[in-house]
């Protein structure tokens, strides 16, 4: 009984916790206009998420050393880039926070991810969206407008942000 209460105390702090670092953590607020930020290409190339207005982008903060986030990957390549990846209205930015594209490029080649990785070696885009705390998600509407917000992985909490791109899909 003892084991059973102690569990849930413990659960419940956690929660109050995530909560409380989302709120603390997180700049980019939901109903806010996404921060616009550019991003370099595979090909050296740089565009800026402005530049993509008109589409649903799924934005998503992770790090190779990052636990959740090596279990959210893999939900975000066969979930989402292969469900979405091929429409045009559609853009998916897997961001590594505190990488290089060799990094980047070592990680995607081991792990057998075909999603579109982007370095942010400074975090310069991240501190844009966030202080702290990955996995992060951020769902923005063809407005340029921020519909959801989430920092770290629950996969049932991830489903609801899949059934969420594919209602402002049909928009």
């Amino acid at each position: 009984m003892k084991t059973k209460l102690s569990l849930l105390i413990l659960t419940f702090l956690f929660g109050i916790v995530q909560l409380f670092a989302q709120d603390q953590f997180t700049l980019a607020k939901e109903g806010q206009p996404a921060p616009d930020f550019t991003y370099e290409m595979n090909d050296g190339k740089t565009q800026k998420l402005s530049q993509l207005k008109g589409k649903v982008v799924w934005i998503t903060f992770f790090a190779t050393w990052c636990g959740p986030c090596r279990k959210e990957l893999p939900h975000l390549q066969k979930d989402v880039y292969e469900k979405f990846g091929n429409r045009n209205d559609f853009e998916l930015l897997v961001i590594g926070r505190e990488h290089s594209w060799e990094e980047i490029n070592k990680f995607k080649k081991e792990q057998n991810f075909n999603l579109p990785f982007y370095p942010d070696p400074k975090r310069e885009i991240y501190s844009k969206y966030a202080g702290q705390n990955i996995p992060r998600n951020f769902i923005i509407d063809k407005t340029g407008k921020i519909v959801v917000s989430s920092v770290g992985f629950n996969e049932e909490e991830f489903q609801k942000y899949i059934e969420k791109t594919a209602e402002l899909l049909k928009k």
